[in-house]
């Protein structure tokens, strides 16, 4: 046989072989590589740390508003009984306190205020603060889809402001006493992980979504979502349990309105802040294992108050320093009040702030496609005030820190 034709039936049965294994191949390929099983035996160190009306409570009105965790956990006086996943065969037994009195302390890394002690001048002393710039910058801000340009000005890329903005809330920070540490020092990803290694995780994502067939530039996005919206923000979440284990963290994000076609994006006259807390599952969301793993956890480590007690404090402070309005939701299927008598703060079921075993908020600060903060933006950072549009301002990178400073010196330095 020739040389040419003998390779030809190689190559041949070692694709048929190939494809035979294919199967089994994907089947050990973790579908998910940012993850790792649920542990539902580590939830029982919450066994007596919170009382059946407390828990009825948080699902109830802050977690699951919609009722829907009824089908899944049941509540007696003394125990809850929870189903890990539709049809699970065995239920977790959480054992409840008979009254507040009665709790044990929460197992949690975090301190609450009444754990530390300001000092005279230093009123953040004893404070762990991680600060998450949102997004990645740089060069992956095309991708991210934060990233806009109008004519031939210096394009707005939201990763890159904000970590501009982290470094220099955490400079005001630590010279207050507080202990700072950033979930990235550099521009773009922290994970390893890049889109190109998330091919069976996009064919299992399409595969849920319904989807059998899919063009060439759908699989490259979805890769490429994968990748910054959920690989990217395990990773940060496990950094922060893990290594920093912070007392609060704070996820810095500027807004913006819908611009659209990007090559010819539009300014909009629309400027508002809100600040975002973990909430509002639904119960579509709830028939995954993980996310029902997630949510209780989050839950029994009971930083809702916290953090309600935190984005209240840092959002008054924000409409004091820049008369900003609220943005309101509409839909309450994506967002709920979090609490009635401030408009600016909501519930809202994010990735980050439910990964995060820490008291969570997540700061929306002006809409960068406001042609005010548009300019306010173009002029980068200044010492004092300049005149944009008849009014003096400031910079809009130190009007940010200003705000989530003295929010946490009015929350924390009582």
């Amino acid at each position: 046989m020739c040389d040419h034709k003998f390779n030809f039936m190689m190559n041949f049965f070692s694709c048929v072989a190939y494809l035979l294994l294919l199967p089994a191949l994907l089947a050990t390929t973790p579908k998910e590589p940012w993850t790792s099983p649920p542990r539902w035996a580590s939830l029982e160190r919450y066994n007596d740390t919170i009382t059946a009306t407390e828990l009825e409570k948080l699902l109830q009105t802050v977690y699951v508003p919609d009722g829907s965790w009824k089908s899944w956990i049941t509540i007696t006086p003394h125990a809850a009984f929870i189903e890990p996943y539709p049809g699970a065969a065995q239920r977790l037994q959480l054992s409840l306190a008979p009254s507040s009195d009665a709790c044990k302390k929460v197992p949690r890394y975090w301190k609450t205020p009444q754990e530390r002690s300001p000092l005279p001048g230093k009123p953040l002393a004893g404070l762990n603060i991680a600060l998450d710039p949102g997004h990645l910058g740089g060069a992956w801000s095309k991708m991210e889809e934060r990233w806009f340009r109008i004519g031939k000005t210096p394009p707005v890329e939201e990763g890159t402001m904000t970590f501009f903005e982290a470094q220099l809330i955490a400079n005001r920070l630590r010279n207050l006493g507080a202990t700072v540490q950033l979930t990235k020092n550099h521009l773009g990803p922290t994970t390893p992980l890049r889109p190109s290694q998330l091919h069976q995780a996009t064919i299992d994502e399409f595969h849920e979504e319904g989807r059998t067939t899919w063009t060439h530039r759908q699989f490259q996005m979805m890769e490429e979502i994968l990748f910054y919206r959920t690989a990217e923000i395990h990773y940060r979440a496990q950094r922060v349990n893990q290594e920093l284990k912070p007392d609060l963290v704070i996820c810095l994000h500027f807004d913006a309105e819908e611009w659209g076609n990007p090559k010819h994006p539009q300014l909009i006259d629309s400027n508002r802040l809100h600040i975002l807390i973990s909430g509002n599952f639904n119960g579509s969301e709830l028939k995954k294992e993980d996310d029902r793993y997630i949510m209780l956890r989050k839950l029994l480590g009971q930083v809702h108050y916290e953090e309600v007690g935190i984005a209240d404090a840092v959002s008054k402070a924000f409409e004091a320093t820049t008369t900003l309005p609220p943005f309101t939701y509409h839909n309450p299927t994506k967002a709920r009040p979090a609490l009635a008598e401030n408009p600016y703060l909501w519930n809202r079921n994010l990735l980050a702030s439910r990964l995060m075993e820490a008291p969570v908020i997540f700061c929306e600060a002006y809409s960068m496609n406001d042609p005010l903060v548009f300019q306010r933006i173009q002029l980068g950072d200044y010492d004092g005030k300049r005149l944009i549009h008849g009014k003096k301002v400031p910079s809009i990178y130190r009007e940010y820190a200003k705000a989530v400073t003295q929010g946490l010196v009015n929350y924390f330095g009582k």
